[in-house]
């Protein structure tokens, strides 16, 4: 009997041993990859909520001018950067001091400085940052904050975002060495007031200039919008707890045009607006990000993304340390990227709707960027999926396609080469204004809307891109043609043409930014876009994959 005894205390003791080392691996395993197991791999994810599947959401919101700066803040709406970060738990038992939601609707588009937790029996949520938290603005201290940026609203508004970062970063294992803080909206007012001199060119301060080359209805044009939040709450359409049907559900919306003084802007003729809303059901499927941005007569160029960028460091187009989604940087070619998209209005001809947006920045010796905006050099490669885009580059025009194509096969085409090189494959390459030994003809970029030089290699659908997964013929992917997309961003971006001084060390291609949505180009009369993003994630590749 003795024995009996002392072999089922070993047997058991050996079992807990083991339950110990498999979850000690994988812990391990979850720290350094967030990895999901499939039955023949295992996906490895470069990004904090792979596939936007965590019920805790975490979602920030930032708008910069025409520059990617703040310039200057709108009156009661603090600094443009916003929050909605939370965890979500389930209890039999209800918190106190909790505000009860039980359906959903427009007029909830409120602030509140109190609100902090959310239920609907048995879940709750517990909201990380505070309104007064979104409502910062210059002249309000806050943890981090530094001295010179109290009261300077482009440095404030970077403080600021690391800030709200530290609410909702999240750490997988107390020890982690790669947290991460939350998915971006990214809002853009392509106004330019050229007299105002707020703009570098090419990073170099430059003086006030004519007006005409940018749109601006006068002193104002680059003002930040009016923006509301509704914080996330919980719904159920049957009110009954034992039923799986709780709906989660927040946004962020608001207007550029200050004087319409009203939420309810959505329909209104000659109002600019903007709408980005989340929902999901608890415990099941993906986040669904609902957008729709509408322009103006005053407000005729807008862009709107939804980012998953850098959890440190510089960002695409963003020169300050950055909080974001990649907690793993992508580098070329070993990446590809996963995303759901159905567009439901396309926003008119001059909508350049990105399917994917890869943002990085490196020298033109091929050095990584170090914060002088004069040497530093964003580079952007966008997929544009509207069929009424057309090719820039041509046989005639060939100052606006890249000086070669490089084929899945490592074939180089030249430019020059009217028999192969697929002009209909780009719609626009254009080389940073601070290259020295570009090859003729050539376009440079816009000088003036970033805050340092900038290089983009503008795509459009090809059977050219068919190997990486990519649109290969107009229409693709667009109104009425919804489809979940993978992406072999990395291995395309790997062989895209990128400038770089003579005989310099390549560019390590690693991106910090990338990101789905649309830039409404200087539109002739109000447009509307409208779509939804889901089960977003970027998967790292072994590099025989």
């Amino acid at each position: 009997m003795k024995n009996q005894l002392l072999v089922r205390f070993l047997t058991a003791n050996v079992v807990l041993m083991l339950f110990c080392v498999v979850a000690s691996s994988s812990a391990k395993v979850k720290e350094a990859s967030t990895s999901t197991s499939t039955t023949s791999s295992i996906v490895v994810s470069a990004v904090g909520d792979p596939g936007m599947r965590r019920d805790g959401l975490r979602v920030a919101f930032e708008a910069w001018n025409f520059c990617n700066e703040v310039g200057k803040e709108t009156s009661r709406m603090g600094s443009p950067r916003a929050a909605d970060c939370f965890d979500l738990s389930t209890s039999s038992k209800p918190p106190k001091h909790v505000m009860h939601s039980q359906s959903q609707s427009q007029s909830q588009f409120i602030l509140t400085n109190t609100t902090t937790l959310v239920t609907l029996d048995p879940h709750s949520v517990n909201h990380k940052v505070t309104e007064a938290d979104n409502k910062l603005g210059v002249g309000k201290p806050f943890p981090g904050l530094s001295p010179k940026a109290l009261n300077d609203p482009d440095l404030y508004a970077a403080d600021k975002q690391v800030y709200l970062g530290s609410l909702c970063e999240v750490k997988e294992t107390p020890n982690s060495k790669k947290p991460w803080q939350f998915w971006m909206i990214m809002l853009k007012n392509g106004n330019y007031d050229t007299k105002s001199a707020l703009c570098p060119q090419n990073g170099k301060k430059v003086p006030p200039f004519a007006p005409g080359k940018f749109p601006c209805f006068g002193d104002g044009c680059m003002n930040q919008p009016l923006l509301y939040h509704q914080p996330t709450s919980l719904s159920s359409s049957t009110g009954n707890s034992n039923t799986n049907d709780t709906m989660m559900r927040g946004g962020f919306n608001g207007t550029y045009d200050l004087g319409s003084g009203s939420r309810g802007i959505n329909n209104s003729s000659g109002i600019s607006y903007f709408e980005v809303m989340w929902e999901k059901k608890v415990g099941v499927g993906s986040w669904v990000f609902s957008h729709k941005l509408k322009t103006s007569k005053l407000y005729p160029w807008l862009m709107l993304y939804l980012r998953a960028d850098a959890t440190k460091g510089f960002s695409g187009g963003y020169h300050y340390d950055t909080r974001g989604m990649l907690k793993t940087l992508p580098e070329s070619p070993n990446f590809k990227v996963r995303l759901s998209l159905d567009v439901k209005q396309g926003g008119g001809a001059k909508s350049q709707f990105y399917l994917i947006d890869m943002g990085s920045c490196w020298k033109n010796n091929g050095a990584a960027c170090d914060g002088d905006v004069v040497t530093d050099v964003t580079r952007y490669s966008e997929m544009i999926i509207n069929p009424q885009t057309p090719a820039w580059c041509s046989s005639t025009s060939l100052g606006n396609c890249p000086p070669f194509h490089i084929t899945p096969n490592n074939t180089k085409i030249y430019r020059n080469n009217t028999a192969n090189f697929p002009y209909t494959a780009y719609h626009y390459y254009c080389a940073p204004g601070n290259a020295q030994y570009l090859e003729k003809p050539y376009s440079t970029c816009d000088p003036y809307s970033n805050p340092q030089a900038q290089e983009l290699v503008q795509l459009l659908p090809h059977p050219i891109w068919a190997e990486y997964g990519y649109p290969t013929k107009q229409g693709d992917g667009w109104i009425g043609d919804a489809r979940t997309w993978e992406l072999d961003v990395g291995g395309l971006s790997s062989r895209l043409y990128f400038y770089q001084d003579p005989g310099t060390t390549p560019a390590k291609r690693i991106w910090t930014s990338l990101d789905v949505g649309t830039e409404i180009f200087v539109s002739d009369k109000d447009e509307v876009a409208e779509w939804t993003l889901s089960d977003f994630d970027v998967i790292l590749t072994s590099p025989t994959t």
